[in-house]
């Protein structure tokens, strides 16, 4: 339960005022339709350029600002007062003229596996963290359950009247339905195992490294069916990046399929595996789930430059995401005018330069290169601002005015 306060309410309202006013702007009408020109491989006024700042909300957003004291309502201030950042930060975030409820699910074991994934803490904060993982013998394998998702249609009806009690008349409230579970798969393996014991499992016990990746795509397929077969699925084609026209055939009775929705996947904890192996221990697996979804966004921070035939391989693939360690001349190469390029910028690049002369020099250079394909031009995972307050600012005014330059 909720427990408002009048100046709390007041708080959340004044806020959502605020974020209805932007979504309901023309500006938020251009962007919605940049995202979705980009995405469809049609040609946009300009590429859309995004920034995720990760840990660095921190310093943009020090939590100690907030003025709620329902831990509840806080989370919502917060996430209200990150669209009006982004906002002034002046990004192309899409603002959604509604306010978004997921819908509940009991989850059976309640830790999703049937084991308990360890971490070793540094104990500072922001601090290194190690894994302690659960399958320390192959025969710990034998105490993995797959999950099973039961909609809990009690928690999500007090969820949406609560929400629309308080918003409802501001934002409209929506049910929102997503695919349970990541689609990744080596981030559980990788869990399940640790990170240098899994790559040496590679090599030594190939038999059940692939019995520990079929188990995590059955558990994927199995969760999707339990959830599709509620009729609650929607298809999140509004996120950042993700924002689209609507996707594959029309919901036969209005029931969303996976074929309606978008699914973003990656290997980074793969990055050092040779291309053979990453297909025969990752990519394998992942693409009777990716074949189920409508389109597909496959990359984050991995080299992906030895393994883009196998990318490419993926029949529904609508976005590469090409890392700053990617070679970006080999992907436009090979990727070309028939997907998306996500341009990926290294964080460090664009936070601790003093010169920002660099940032423009860097996006000039690669923006040069893509010039007449479709682009998204993207920076996330940024851990810190190193000491520079108006980065994102700074970048995202560079980044929109070279995207004018080349798009």
């Amino acid at each position: 339960m909720v427990v408002q306060t009048v100046n709390d309410r007041d708080c959340i309202r004044d806020l959502a005022k605020l974020v209805a006013a932007i979504a309901a702007g023309d500006a938020n009408r251009v962007i919605l339709k940049r995202w979705c020109d980009v995405n469809a491989l049609r040609r946009p006024d300009r590429w859309p350029v995004w920034c995720r700042p990760v840990a660095a909300w921190g310093e943009i957003l020090p939590k100690d600002l907030l003025k709620c004291s329902d831990n509840t309502l806080r989370g919502i201030e917060y996430g209200f007062r990150q669209i009006l950042k982004k906002h002034e930060i002046g990004d192309d975030s899409p603002v959604l003229p509604h306010f978004e409820v997921p819908a509940v699910f009991d989850i059976d074991p309640p830790n999703v596996w049937g084991v308990e994934i360890g971490r070793h803490s540094s104990g500072q904060a922001g601090g290194a963290w190690a894994y302690d993982p659960p399958i320390k013998e192959w025969s710990d394998l034998d105490n993995l359950r797959l999950p099973r998702f039961t909609y809990n249609p009690v928690k999500t009806q007090e969820a949406l009247c609560q929400a629309d009690e308080l918003l409802g008349d501001i934002l409209p409230v929506r049910l929102v339905c997503r695919h349970p579970m990541d689609a990744t798969l080596c981030t559980p393996a990788t869990d399940f195992r640790g990170m240098a014991q899994l790559m040496m499992d590679l090599i030594e016990s190939p038999d059940e490294v692939h019995r520990m990746m079929a188990y995590l795509r059955d558990a994927m397929l199995g969760a999707m069916d339990q959830v599709q077969a509620t009729g609650l699925l929607t298809p999140g084609s509004h996120w950042p990046m993700l924002t689209s026209d609507p996707i594959g055939p029309a919901p036969r009775d209005g029931k969303v399929t996976y074929q309606n929705c978008w699914t973003l996947v990656n290997s980074q904890e793969f990055d050092q595996v040779s291309p053979a192996m990453w297909e025969e221990f990752l990519l394998n697996y992942q693409k009777p789930i990716l074949e189920r979804f409508g389109v597909v966004c496959y990359g984050c921070c991995e080299n992906l430059t030895k393994k883009i035939d196998g990318v490419l391989s993926i029949p529904n693939l609508r976005v590469f995401v090409c890392s700053a360690w990617s070679n970006l001349d080999t992907v436009i190469e090979k990727v070309g005018k028939k997907h998306v390029i996500m341009w990926r910028q290294k964080a460090s690049d664009v936070v601790f330069p003093d010169d920002v002369e660099t940032l423009r020099k860097q996006l000039d250079e690669g923006m040069k290169k893509l010039r007449g394909h479709h682009v998204q031009v993207v920076l996330r995972e940024l851990q810190t601002l190193a000491g520079h307050p108006d980065r994102l600012h700074v970048w995202t005014k560079l980044a929109i005015e070279t995207a004018e330059k080349y798009a």
